[in-house]
């Protein structure tokens, strides 16, 4: 944690990897961490300065590495320390940063600790986790897990429920135990020690349980039929979270030139601001969803599909750039490992226009104010699958949700699996398209998950040679963000907020003034110029058509279209 204005990782653009659809070395299947390393070049030319690595730990893979059985060991199936050494130091080598994955809310079930804990009350790690005794036989609260089902699972060992906020094999840790968070800041210390750069925090505001007096967790609120209700939103930023986090930052953090991020489920601006504030807060940014639930219906959760009105969008965007600014820092990105791809759920995927709507959500998200994230595949403009039946799909939240829509709702497959299309995690993680042959370059073998039958033409080899490709504009809006200094330190200012179409802001530093127009639909836009800066002056920035036709300022944008424009120094006034 670094309060200057000026640290490293404002300026910055990070690559998430997400290991197992990466790149498969020795043909099993899987993604593995030689196979990073062998595309490290890949990341070099786009230009990225920090990786985030999603996790290499040992692990059951009931969460896909999220379940974490040794915090101090790489899967077998990923490879070996070793190869993970090697990885570092060629990314060293190249310039550029590592961040991993940090995931302590829980631990799998077959880590020692648990092993231990479970076993009897008196064993010295019981305490390492969160136990509750039944209430009229049944859950001691009406929690419902993130991935469907009760939060609370038996324990026959010790007659007592254990809390886990995600599967069974991922019980909670106990922060309240000052030991369990000397063995988190221990393991922190580890990877710093090795030469990692900093960690991107799985859940990290649900570390906190809302404890009463009395030693016992309250019901949540009652939202939908059934005894179990959604719990995250009182469990998140719970009483101590923030006297954990700064005792993080204290023990560990302080100690080292770091980046981290923290990903915060249900946070507000306000709590965003008390992690990532320069002088009292623990971390540098956090990973907010409030643009991610914008095209779900209101309390129905992700699944329940509605369409997106860009005016919202422009909403909650607008309220974080503002929020955050001089008090914070935001973080930027439209997809993750547990998000659907960008160009099929915010643009147009077809073969007309997924190239120019790829582009244009690149140029609106990379031109704010924040540290901008790209995804694997992102930067090719890779697409969400629709696989036909749920057998295709591997992701345990979406199998989950499949098994008790269906079966215990009674709802139409057809209608579920529609939901899936568009919102399912495996949409994000279809091995990455490196070229145009058999298993898209990723494999010589058959892969853990289906490789995207769009591979032929939407891969790496294609874009690399194009220079109008994907891959390109995003190169292009990396190197922006380094030599010009509005775009990292200006202010940001939300143009026609009410326009259906039509996404407009400004950056400005004082000196320099960015203008981005970006047309979010498939129809010409007129654009209101007299509700926009004067643009007398200025010259363009960078675009998403074939240059010529930006260099000029037209008074209309094109289907999918993205434009910037540096306008005219600002001109001081009498006092300065």
């Amino acid at each position: 944690m670094n309060s200057s204005d000026q640290t490293w990782w404002k300026s910055s653009t990070v690559y998430q990897i997400y290991p197992r659809s990466f790149c498969d070395s020795n043909g099993d299947g899987i993604g593995d961490i030689p196979g990073i390393t062998s595309k490290l070049d890949h990341l070099k030319t786009l230009g990225v300065d920090v990786v985030w690595l999603s996790p290499v730990y040992q692990s059951p893979n009931d969460d896909n590495g999220y379940d974490i059985s040794d915090y101090r060991a790489i899967m077998g199936e990923f490879g070996t320390m070793t190869d993970f050494d090697a990885m570092l130091a060629g990314m060293t080598q190249r310039g550029i940063a590592l961040m991993m994955d940090l995931v302590v809310n829980h631990t799998s079930d077959e880590h020692e600790w648990f092993c231990q804990a479970r076993s009897s009350r008196d064993n010295p790690y019981h305490d390492y986790y969160i136990w509750q005794e039944p209430v009229d036989g049944r859950e001691p609260t009406n929690w419902e897990s993130a991935f469907s089902g009760s939060a609370w699972s038996w324990n026959e060992a010790t007659g007592e429920y254990y809390l886990h906020m995600f599967s069974p094999k991922q019980p909670d840790l106990n922060w309240e135990n000052p030991k369990v968070r000397a063995e988190v800041h221990d393991l922190m210390h580890f990877w710093f020690k090795k030469g990692v750069r900093g960690f991107r925090m799985d859940v990290i505001n649900l570390i906190s349980k809302p404890w009463l007096a009395d030693g016992t967790l309250p019901d949540a609120p009652v939202v939908q039929n059934g005894f179990f209700q959604p719990a995250v939103d009182m469990v998140k930023h719970g009483p101590r979270f923030m006297e954990f986090m700064r005792e993080m930052r204290r023990e560990v953090l302080d100690h080292y030139d770091s980046i981290t991020v923290g990903e915060a489920p249900c946070a507000t601006v306000q709590e965003a601001r008390d992690i990532t504030h320069p002088k009292t807060g623990a971390l540098d940014m956090v990973f907010q969803f409030e643009h991610m639930d914008l095209d779900s219906q209101s309390g129905q959760g992700k699944w329940a599909l509605k369409a997106l009105q860009l005016p919202d969008l422009k909403a909650s965007l607008s309220r974080w750039q503002s929020g955050l600014h001089g008090q914070g820092w935001n973080s930027l990105y439209w997809n993750n490992h547990d998000q659907p791809r960008i160009v099929s759920r915010f643009g147009d995927d077809s073969p007309a226009y997924r190239e120019r709507s790829a582009k244009m959500l690149a140029t609106c998200l990379h031109l704010m104010q924040g540290t901008p994230y790209v995804y694997q595949g992102e930067e090719l403009g890779m697409t969400n699958v629709a696989w036909p039946t749920i057998d295709h799909y591997q992701d345990i939240e979406t199998r989950n949700m499949y098994r008790v829509a269906t079966q215990e709702r009674g709802q139409p497959p057809a209608d579920v699996l529609r939901s899936i299309h568009a919102k399912g995690r495996d949409n994000a993680r279809t091995p990455m398209q490196w070229t145009a042959q058999e298993q898209g370059g990723f494999s010589s073998g058959t892969p853990w998950l289906a490789v995207n039958d769009n591979h032929t033409h939407i891969n790496a080899e294609a874009a690399l040679a194009d220079p109008q490709s994907v891959f390109h504009h995003y190169r292009q809006l990396i190197a922006l963000r380094k030599q010009h200094p509005v775009l990292v330190r200006g202010r940001y200012e939300l143009l026609l907020p009410d326009h259906p179409h039509v996404f407009a802001y400004l950056r400005d530093d004082g000196v320099h003034r960015v203008l981005v127009l970006c047309n979010f639909s498939g129809e010409v836009q007129d654009l209101p110029c007299s509700d926009l800066p004067a643009l007398k002056g200025a010259f363009a920035l960078v675009g998403n058509l074939p240059e010529a036709s930006w260099q000029e300022f037209q008074d209309c944008l094109q289907p999918w279209e993205a434009r910037a424009y540096c306008l005219a120094p600002m001109v001081p006034g009498p006092n300065g």
